[in-house]
């Protein structure tokens, strides 16, 4: 297994250089801004939240990105009749003007306009978020007011470096947060049930390269009556040292090996399978909806296709136990940036 497990406090940077390249359960180096050498239009800021039900989901992003900000909102249907609708708003050149938080556990994540409210809160054990966007889609307004239960668990944070000088990423995924709230479009109300619907979160620190492929694939849900989770992917620099495969059972994270995507090439929208090299992550999937991304501004280059589905396989803990999913709404994405 490529993998060391960070575990003692101390600050993620020295010189602008990783101090330690690893993975841990939470955020025990410690991000500082002022410690990054690079220049400001460099340097990447995220908070990503995506919340699913039974077959609709939210996802809401405050980013500062350097050179550019992209704040934005989707609504996802994911039953009979799948349709979604992101809508963002652009910023030039933020380069901290935003002032996203160090550590993902404490302080406000805000964005403000005349068009779009939204603020991220953890608080007591929970994250509370709210947004408001007027004209979403077709003139009409959306807004959602979520809360997040995040008791004390495992988490998957990752600091890899790439081979640039004063390259870096550190991230950290929080699976498994039972949702509660409602999102409302259109004169419709989608509530989320804190008996069975979860939220993630990816939190994101770093100056990255220019230009970067990536595969990630995320879930929760109920499954053999415990809360699980998944957080799968490659492609977010130097892995040598930290991969981001784990599993979440009740709490505990159960880290395995490389999982590999295999893509068909007919379709995006065809079944996929995933396999792990130690064979603890064996899954089919089954797409619903792809979410689907282009653009080409000659310096900025995106290509993304996160597509929703269902999965179903088994995966194995670390004394092997086998949980059987099934019929788990998740999704993964490929995505190609050059930014």
């Amino acid at each position: 297994m490529r993998s060391h497990e960070v575990t003692e406090v101390h600050p993620l940077l020295e010189n602008g250089t990783l101090t330690e390249p690893g993975w841990s359960r939470k955020l025990v180096q410690q991000y500082r801004r002022k410690d990054i050498r690079a220049p400001r239009f460099r340097i990447k800021e995220w908070d990503y939240y995506l919340i699913l039900g039974s077959d609709f989901g939210v996802a809401l992003t405050i980013s500062d990105d350097g050179y550019i900000g992209l704040q934005s909102a989707s609504l996802l249907l994911l039953g009979k009749q799948p349709w979604e609708h992101t809508e963002t708003v652009l910023n030039a050149f933020p380069m901290g003007k935003l002032k996203l938080p160090e550590d993902s556990s404490r302080g406000i994540t805000e964005y403000r306009d005349k068009r779009l409210q939204m603020r991220f809160v953890p608080e007591n054990g929970t994250r509370h978020l709210t947004c408001h966007f007027d004209d979403f889609s077709d003139g009409k307004p959306f807004e959602c007011d979520i809360v997040l239960r995040q008791p004390d668990m495992d988490t998957l944070v990752i600091a890899t470096p790439w081979p640039e000088k004063h390259r870096f990423y550190y991230n950290q995924k929080i699976n498994c947060m039972r949702a509660s709230g409602y999102a409302s479009f259109d004169g419709k109300t989608y509530r989320f049930d804190p008996e069975k619907d979860f939220g993630t979160l990816d939190w994101g620190r770093g100056v990255w390269t220019y230009d970067n492929t990536w595969h990630w694939g995320s879930g929760n849900g109920i499954v053999d009556g415990h809360d699980f989770g998944f957080n799968v992917g490659y492609g977010f620099g130097d892995t040598s040292k930290a991969t981001e495969n784990i599993l979440f059972c009740d709490g505990v994270g159960h880290k395995i090996d490389d999982v590999t995507f295999l893509i068909p090439e007919s379709s995006w929208t065809d079944p996929w399978k995933l396999t792990s090299s130690d064979g603890r992550f064996e899954m089919d999937f089954v797409p619903v909806l792809d979410r689907a991304a282009k653009i080409d501004v000659k310096v900025i280059v995106t290509d993304q296709h996160q597509v929703f589905g269902r999965l179903n396989g088994r995966a194995v803990l670390d004394d092997g136990t086998v949980l059987n999913v099934k019929d788990l709404l998740c999704f993964f994405e490929k995505v190609h940036n050059k930014y």
